[in-house]
């Protein structure tokens, strides 16, 4: 189901389980083996519950694994090898647009003109030219998350871990977005890994669908998508598409009973 690690991956997940110790411990992990190849896309379906946010954070290193080990070959620099983008885009409200997309680089020490200059290129690359002196309460939830997306890519990590980051929009505002972020990604070709409940996201973003089960979280199943790139919405029309669909939730539907049966 994984491939072998080899030079080129970003990260090497090696048989790694993760417990949650409190009056109850819960395990949200159990013995996740996986390689991600550096500049892929790579989504993580699976039902709620099963760790999918917790193998995320485990990946960018604001947790630890209790078993097991993570290998990031994710080039060092002044910035982290790692950005974050949660459902709940997590713009400061007391900044403008410009200062929360030039936060990620303020953080790391870079120069104010500098971060401002990338800042003002990911802000017009996500279509919010104009609007760089606003603060978010005047924004709609769409532009609030292409704030958080600009900050991502403005930061100049080499890989993003996005949370369900469309989750909270409505489905065209969510369509505009998958389009805009797969092009994004087409031009930065970053390491990125995207939780997603969403099967049709995962297969029109992704290059591999990692398929989990329910808690513990293991890996079920890893899908390569067959799709080429550049890659539009129009691809969901294809025979194949739907094909792979049915496929995923037939792998899903009983993790998601057994998660409705630990709830």
């Amino acid at each position: 189901m994984t491939s072998a690690p080899t030079h080129e991956d970003a990260f090497v997940v090696t048989g790694v389980s993760k417990i949650f110790v409190g009056r109850t411990p819960v395990q949200a992990l159990a013995e996740i083996t996986l390689s991600l190849t550096t500049g892929s896309f790579t989504c993580i379906v699976g039902p709620s519950g099963c760790g999918k946010s917790t193998l995320l954070r485990i990946l960018g290193e604001l947790e630890t694994p209790t078993v097991g080990e993570v290998r990031n070959h994710l080039p060092e620099g002044r910035v982290p090898r790692s950005a974050f983008v949660f459902q709940e885009h997590g713009v400061f409200p007391w900044f403008t647009v410009l200062q929360n997309v030039a936060f990620g680089e303020q953080m790391a020490s870079v120069g104010r003109r500098e971060r401002e200059e990338h800042a003002r290129r990911w802000i017009a690359e996500v279509g919010l030219t104009g609007f760089e002196d606003a603060y978010p309460h005047q924004l709609s939830g769409g532009m609030r998350q292409r704030i958080a997306i600009a900050r991502a890519f403005s930061t100049g990590s080499p890989s993003l871990l996005m949370d369900e980051p469309l989750g909270a929009l409505d489905a065209q505002t969510r369509t505009l977005m998958q389009e805009q972020l797969v092009g994004l990604w087409e031009a930065e070709r970053k390491t990125v890994v995207l939780v997603t409940h969403s099967i049709e996201e995962a297969l029109l973003l992704g290059d591999r669908v990692v398929v989990m089960s329910a808690r513990p979280g293991r890996i079920k199943d890893v899908l390569e998508v067959p799709f080429g790139r550049p890659r539009s919405i129009e691809v969901e029309s294809a025979p194949e598409f739907a094909r792979m669909r049915q496929e995923i939730w037939e792998s899903l539907r009983d993790e998601v009973q057994a998660s409705l049966r630990l709830s």
